[in-house]
C-alpha cells in the first residue's frame, strides 16, 4: 500500500500523460471489479463497479480539464532503526500516516489488519486478537498456556504484545503505523518471526501550540449507537521543553443478541433457561484512556522522553453467535464479561556519542484482566455424548445442572530494556548494533464452576469450582544483535546482520480437580510436600526450558537510479518455546521460519506512480501446532515442516491534481510439506509418523486465505470555499481453513471468501472537518473466526461465527489549533 500524500505545490507532469489517468483508472476499475466477482457476490460487484466507473469518470473529467497530478511526497520510516525513505528500505512496508489513518477511519486495531493484505487474525472481542502475517499460521493459539505470537507489535520503541493477545490501543494521534511483513529477527527478535506492526505516536513538540479534538457518532445496523470522543493537547514549555497529552472515550455499539432458549441435560433431565440472562445488542465495548509524554532536549545532543499510557475497556457478552439460533443471535445461559485494564511506563533515552547515534529504551506493562465467560456447552455435550452428568451431584448426592462457566483472572507484567548504537547512516560502511533483555510474567487464574456442586468433587478451598488452573508463567529472553551495510558502489550494498539469544520459560503452579473427582489429575498428583500455591492446594507443575541459538539476515540492494530499486534478501525468525499446562506432555521447542525473498521499489510518471512489490518463500520448521486435547486443555507440539510461496503488489497513484487511488494485495500458497500426527507415545511425546496423520502432507495451512486485497479511490474538490471529497474502499478477503486438522476442519467448516465496501465524503474550511462514512456498506457478514466450545469432535455440533462489524454510518466532526 505505501501510502502517500499528494504534494499540492506541484503540478510538473507533462501534458502527454494527461489521458493516462483516464487509461489506467479504467484498469484498476475493472480490478477493483475482479475484486468483489471472485467472491461471488453480485452486490458487491455492482457495487464496486460504480466506485471504479465514477473514479474513471472524474478521473476523465480532471483530464479533460487538463489538471496534472502531484507528485507523491516522500514517506520516513523507522523500520531499520533508522530514519528512511520508504522508497529506499529493501523491505516490504505499509504505511499508515497521520492522513491516512483519518481517511480510512481507522480506530483500532480491526481497522488497520483488515487494510493490511499480509495481515489476518484470530479474534474472541477486543484486545484477545492473535495476529498472523504472509499465511504464518497453524491456528488455535491464544491460550494462556500457549505459544508466544509470532508478530510483534510495538508502541514506540517498546513491545506491547502479551502472551494472548496484541494491546487493542485506540488509534489517536499517531503519527504512523509500520507494517513489516517477513521475518523480522535480527533487530526485533523473538516474537517478530513472520512480521513486525509498529505504531509510532506523535511527540511533544516544542516549536509551537497545538491542540485538535474530535467527536464521532455512529449507528450500527441490528444494533446500537455508539460514539468516540477524542482531543490532544501540545503545550510547549520552554524552549527544550515540552508536555503532550491525548485523552480518548469510546462507545461501540453491540450487534449480537442474546435470545430466550433452554437446555435439557439428559442424565438428569434437568431443564435451564437464560430469561434473566436475555437482552439485544449484547456485545457491547466501553474504551477510555489517556497518554502523557514529556520531551525534554537536554542539549543538541541528548534528549529525554518519559511517557505514561493507561487504557480501561470493559465489553459484554459474546463477538460471536450461533447460525443454529439465527443470525447475529446466541443463547448463553451464564455471565460472559471482560474487564481489560493496562497501563505502560515507557522512557526514551536518544543521544549522540561523537558521530554515533545511542537510543535506549525501557517499558514497563501492566495488564489486568478479569473476565466470566459461559462454558455451558462442554457440560451438555459431554453428557449427551458420554453420560458426563452423572458425576455431577449436590451435598445429598441429587443431580444438579452440569453446566459450566469460567471466572478468570489474568494478570500480566512485562519489562523491557534495549540499548543500540548506531554509526552514521551516509558512511558507506555502517553498522546497528545492540543488546534486548525482556521479562514476562503472567499469573493465571481460571475457574470452571458449577453451581451447587458438592464439596467433595469441588477443588480444596474453592466451593463448586470442578476445575482450576492456578499457575505463574515467565517467559525471559535476552540477545545481543547487529546489522552491518557496505556500499560495494553508489548503486550496490550489501547488509549482513545477526542476532544471538537465550530464552527461559517456566510454568509452576496447580491444575486440575479434587481428588474426590480423580485420581490421577489435579489434586491426585500433587507433588509431596509442596505445600499450597498462590490459593491452590497444591503444586503439581513446577517445569521450565532454556534454549540457546542465533539467527540471521543477508540482503542485497541495488539502486538502479534514484526512483527504482530492487533486492534479496535470506532472513530468519523464531519463537522461543514453553511449557505445556497439561504437565504430563512435554516442553514445546522454538520454531523458526527462513525467508527468501525478491522485491522491488519504482517510482514512475515522474513521482506520481509508487509501484512496490515481492515474492518470497518461507520454509517453517518445528512449527509450534496449538489445539485442543482431552478436557478442552489446549495442548502445543511441535509440527514437522510447512512451506509458504507468495506474492506481495502495492500499488500509489496521483491520478490527477484531484484523484488519488491506492491499491495492494497479497497471494499465498502454504501447504504441509510433512505429515502431522497428532498422537503421542507411551512417554507422552510427540509422534512424528502415523498410518492415518491428523493433517497429511500438502495440507494447505488455516486462517489466511490464498488472496486478500483492498483498492481505493479518493477524489478531492472544492465547493465554494470548501475543500471537499468522496472515497470508497473495497476490501475482499477469500476463503479460509479453519483448522489444520482434516477431521476438525471438515466439522467446524471454511470461512467463505467475502467483499467489504467503504464509503465516505466529507467537507473542510479552515479548521474544520465534517465528515460522513458508511463502512461495510452492503452490510456484508463475513466471518473472522469460527470455534466450539470444547473439542471439535465433541462440540463441533455447536459452532459460532465471529463476524465483521454490520454496516456502520457515523458522522465525525474534527478540529485543529
Amino acid at each position: 500500500m505505501n501510502k502517500r500524500k499528494p504534494d499540492l505545490r506541484r503540478r510538473g507532469a507533462a501534458a502527454r500523460y494527461a489521458r493516462l489517468p483516464l487509461a489506467s483508472a479504467i484498469y484498476l476499475a475493472l480490478g477493483a471489479v475482479s475484486l468483489a466477482q471472485a467472491a461471488g457476490d453480485p452486490s458487491a460487484t455492482e457495487a464496486a463497479t460504480a466506485l471504479a466507473a465514477g473514479a474513471a469518470a472524474q478521473t476523465e473529467g480532471a483530464a479533460a480539464e487538463g489538471e496534472n497530478a502531484p507528485t507523491l511526497d516522500v514517506i520516513t520510516v523507522t523500520s531499520q532503526k533508522r530514519a528512511e525513505d520508504v522508497q529506499k528500505v529493501p523491505i516490504s512496508i505499509t504505511v499508515f500516516g497521520p492522513e491516512d489513518i483519518e481517511r480510512q477511519q481507522i480506530r483500532d486495531f480491526d481497522d488497520y489488519a483488515r487494510l493490511l493484505p499480509s495481515v489476518s487474525f484470530q479474534t474472541f472481542g477486543p484486545g484477545f486478537a492473535q495476529v498472523y502475517m504472509r499465511g504464518v499460521a497453524s491456528g488455535g493459539d491464544g491460550n494462556h498456556s500457549g505459544s508466544l505470537p509470532s508478530v510483534g507489535i510495538y508502541l514506540d520503541e517498546q513491545p506491547i504484545t502479551t502472551i494472548q493477545g496484541a494491546l487493542d490501543l485506540h488509534i489517536y494521534d499517531i503519527e504512523r503505523v509500520e507494517a513489516l511483513s517477513g521475518p523480522q529477527g535480527t533487530l526485533y527478535g523473538a516474537s517478530s518471526e513472520a512480521g513486525t506492526i509498529r505504531i509510532i505516536t506523535n511527540k511533544p513538540d516544542a516549536s509551537a501550540f497545538s491542540a485538535s479534538y474530535g467527536v464521532e457518532a455512529n449507528t450500527v445496523s441490528n444494533g446500537g449507537q455508539g460514539y468516540i470522543t477524542e482531543g490532544h493537547v501540545n503545550v510547549p514549555i520552554s524552549e527544550n521543553m515540552a508536555f503532550r497529552v491525548v485523552g480518548w472515550n469510546k462507545y461501540d455499539a453491540g450487534y449480537i443478541d442474546n435470545v430466550f432458549g433452554t437446555r435439557t441435560y439428559p442424565t438428569s433431565g434437568i431443564t435451564d433457561d437464560n430469561a434473566d440472562r436475555v437482552k439485544d445488542d449484547y456485545n457491547d465495548v466501553y474504551t477510555r484512556g489517556a497518554r502523557a509524554a514529556l520531551k525534554i532536549d537536554l542539549n543538541d545532543n541528548w534528549t529525554i522522553t518519559p511517557t505514561i499510557m493507561a487504557q480501561s475497556q470493559f465489553s459484554r457478552g459474546s463477538f460471536g453467535y450461533d447460525p443454529d439460533v439465527g443470525e447475529l443471535e446466541i443463547t448463553h445461559f451464564y455471565p460472559e464479561r471482560f474487564d481489560d485494564d493496562w497501563r505502560q511506563a515507557a522512557l526514551t533515552v536518544e543521544g549522540k556519542i561523537g558521530n554515533f547515534d545511542l537510543v535506549y529504551s525501557f517499558a514497563h506493562l501492566k495488564r489486568d484482566v478479569e473476565s466470566e465467560s459461559d462454558y455451558n456447552d462442554y457440560g451438555y455435550w459431554y453428557d449427551t455424548l458420554l453420560g458426563y452428568g452423572v458425576y455431577f451431584v449436590n451435598d445429598d448426592g441429587d443431580f444438579v445442572n452440569p453446566a459450566q462457566y469460567i471466572q478468570g483472572r489474568d494478570d500480566y507484567a512485562k519489562r523491557s530494556h534495549e540499548l543500540r548504537l548506531s554509526s552514521p547512516k551516509d558512511n558507506r560502511l555502517r553498522f546497528v548494533a545492540g543488546v534486548f533483555w525482556q521479562q514476562q510474567s503472567h499469573d493465571i487464574q481460571q475457574r470452571y464452576k458449577v453451581d451447587d456442586l458438592a464439596d467433595s468433587i469441588s477443588v480444596t478451598g474453592w466451593p463448586d469450582t470442578i476445575w482450576l488452573t492456578k499457575q505463574v508463567r515467565q517467559d525471559h529472553d535476552e540477545a545481543l544483535f547487529g546489522e552491518v551495510s557496505f556500499d560495494f558502489t553508489e548503486k550496490l550494498t550489501g547488509t549482513a546482520g545477526m542476532r544471538f539469544f537465550k530464552s527461559d520459560n517456566s510454568l509452576k503452579g496447580f491444575f486440575g480437580f479434587s481428588d474426590g473427582y480423580s485420581s490421577r489429575t489435579g489434586e491426585a498428583a500433587c507433588f509431596e510436600g509442596s505445600g499450597t500455591f498462590n490459593g491452590a492446594p497444591c503444586v503439581n507443575l513446577d517445569k521450565n526450558i532454556k534454549e540457546e541459538d542465533h539467527l540471521g539476515r543477508v540482503n542485497l540492494t541495488y539502486q538502479i537510479d534514484d526512483e527504482k530499486m530492487i533486492y534479496g534478501t535470506w532472513s530468519e525468525g523464531f519463537r522461543p518455546g514453553g511449557i505445556n499446562r497439561r504437565g504430563t506432555r512435554p516442553p514445546y521447542v522454538a520454531d523458526f521460519l527462513t525467508s527468501y525473498e525478491f522485491g522491488f521499489k519504482t517510482l514512475l510518471m515522474d513521482r506520481r506512480l509508487a509501484l512496490n512489490g515481492a515474492v518470497f518463500r518461507q520454509d517453517w520448521e518445528d512449527f509450534q501446532f496449538s489445539f485442543l486435547g482431552p478436557n478442552g486443555l489446549t495442548e502445543i507440539r511441535n509440527a514437522p515442516a510447512a512451506r509458504i510461496n507468495g506474492a506481495e503488489l502495492a500499488v500509489n497513484w496521483a491520478a490527477t491534481y484531484n484523484l488519488q487511488i491506492t491499491a495492494a494485495m497479497t497471494f499465498l500458497d502454504s501447504e504441509l510439506t510433512k505429515d502431522v500426527c497428532e498422537t503421542v507415545d507411551e512417554g507422552g511425546n510427540p509422534v512424528v509418523t502415523c498410518d492415518v496423520p491428523d493433517a497429511p502432507k500438502g495440507t494447505r495451512l488455516p486462517v489466511t486465505a490464498k488472496f486478500k486485497g483492498n483498492a481505493t479511490a479518493r477524489y478531492s474538490f472544492n465547493v465554494g470555499e470548501y475543500d471537499a471529497y468522496w472515497q470508497g474502499i473495497v476490501n475482499r478477503d477469500g476463503r479460509r481453513s479453519s483448522d489444520l486438522r482434516v477431521e476438525e476442519a471438515a466439522i467446524i467448516g471454511d470461512l467463505p471468501s467475502y467483499v467489504t465496501l467503504d464509503l465516505s465524503a466529507g467537507i473542510k474550511r479552515n479548521n474544520w472537518t465534517l465528515d460522513l462514512f458508511l463502512k461495510n456498506a452492503l452490510d456484508e457478514r463475513g466471518e473472522l473466526y469460527r470455534f466450539a466450545q470444547c473439542a471439535e469432535t465433541v462440540c463441533g455440533e455447536q459452532t459460532y461465527t465471529i463476524p465483521i462489524q454490520p454496516r456502520t454510518f457515523g458522522i465525525r466532526f474534527t478540529q485543529s489549533f
